[in-house]
């Protein structure tokens, strides 16, 4: 397992990369491809675009991480931990690729992230009656409650 060295305010630490080789970490020249992905997905959509910048997902790009799915030289998608809070901040496959174990990689990758970060528990949020929903529950995760924007709030352990 490879390992890399990533400095988040000053905080370094060692982290595996994921075990399947079409995980990798996103770099800059990807964030086109990030964006797109974000735009086509059929649930979960981005209603204000002021939301998620390019800055935040160069903040992740520079500390814990974009994971990517790459074959061939495609994109098809993408996911992120958040170790500051430990929540899930990012899985998207393009819908053209649904259905082929991406998700559940990317997922993986994330709670990775996490892990390393040394949270115990993860929390996400999604919309309700999404088939995102469904995913996380199938996944054994737990609704907690509901946010602010009226998402459900998922919990598990790592």
């Amino acid at each position: 397992m490879a390992h890399r060295c990533d400095v988040i305010k000053h905080l370094c630490y060692t982290r595996p990369m994921p075990n399947d080789p079409h995980i990798r970490r996103a770099l800059e020249a990807d964030l086109p491809r990030i964006f797109e992905i974000r735009g086509v997905v059929r649930e979960n959509r981005l209603s204000d675009p002021r939301l998620v910048t390019w800055e935040d997902c160069l903040w992740f790009i520079a500390g814990p991480g974009i994971w990517v799915w790459e074959n061939e030289g495609h994109i098809s998608g993408f996911s992120a931990g958040d170790p500051r809070d430990g929540s899930v901040w990012a899985l998207f496959v393009d819908p053209a690729h649904e259905g082929r174990g991406i998700g559940r990689a990317l997922f993986q990758a994330a709670l990775g992230t996490l892990r390393e970060a040394g949270h115990g528990t993860a929390t996400l949020s999604t919309g309700p009656g999404t088939r995102a929903e469904q995913f996380y529950r199938k996944a054994g995760w737990t609704a907690i409650g509901h946010s602010a924007k009226g998402e459900l709030v998922f919990q598990s352990a790592l």
